[in-house]
């Protein structure tokens, strides 16, 4: 966001005409506001990330071990998904 546009928007939010020196204080004020965006998208991104690398890496194993108790059932003593109730 360009100062312009800061400014435009702050004469229209107060109706008005904004003097010079407070116009430094709505630019600082929509600084910290892009920031707290900024760190907000972020950590929302990262949850996300997180979740999808969590169901992920489950849906690996969870096809890794069908294949393993089909193709060597006769190692597969302990089986893990019918104890879990998810077969």
């Amino acid at each position: 966001m360009t100062k312009e546009e800061i400014i435009k928007m702050a004469c229209q939010a107060f109706g008005g005409v904004i003097k010079k020196e407070e116009r430094d204080n709505f630019i600082n004020f929509a600084k910290l506001v892009a920031e707290h965006e900024r760190e907000e998208i972020k950590q929302e991104f990262w949850l996300c990330l997180q979740s999808d690398l969590e169901n992920g890496v489950k849906s690996l194993n969870e096809k890794a071990y069908k294949n393993f108790a089909q193709t060597m059932p006769e190692l597969n003593k302990f089986n893990w998904l019918k104890s879990r109730g998810q077969e």
